[in-house]
């Protein structure tokens, strides 16, 4: 099981996106076992064309820390694209990493 830490940056904890959050995380989770812990970082700011909901995710797992950052008009789109470029770093990963038998 990983550990998660959620950190809402210069705004109010939110209960529902913690938990949708984690949920989002676990799935990644389950599909790649190598994963120790995932620091998630929300974060808004002041954005004219109308983005500003930020979503950094640091992963650690066995080899370098994976990272994904995404800049959306909710917080929920952050969450799925960052997670989504972390699904794809984890699959270039997966390619390189060769199981010794």
């Amino acid at each position: 099981m990983m550990d998660i830490e959620i950190q809402f940056v210069n705004m109010d904890t939110s209960e529902s996106f913690d938990t949708y959050a984690r949920k989002k995380l676990n799935k990644l989770n389950n599909k790649y076992e190598s994963i120790i812990r995932a620091q998630v970082y929300i974060k808004k700011e002041n954005d004219p064309k109308g983005l500003g909901h930020i979503c950094d995710i640091e992963l650690s797992l066995s080899g370098p820390r994976i990272f994904a950052s995404s800049n959306e008009k909710n917080y929920e789109l952050a969450l799925k694209n960052t997670i989504g470029d972390l699904e794809d770093q984890l699959e270039k990963r997966k390619g390189k990493i060769k199981p010794y038998l």
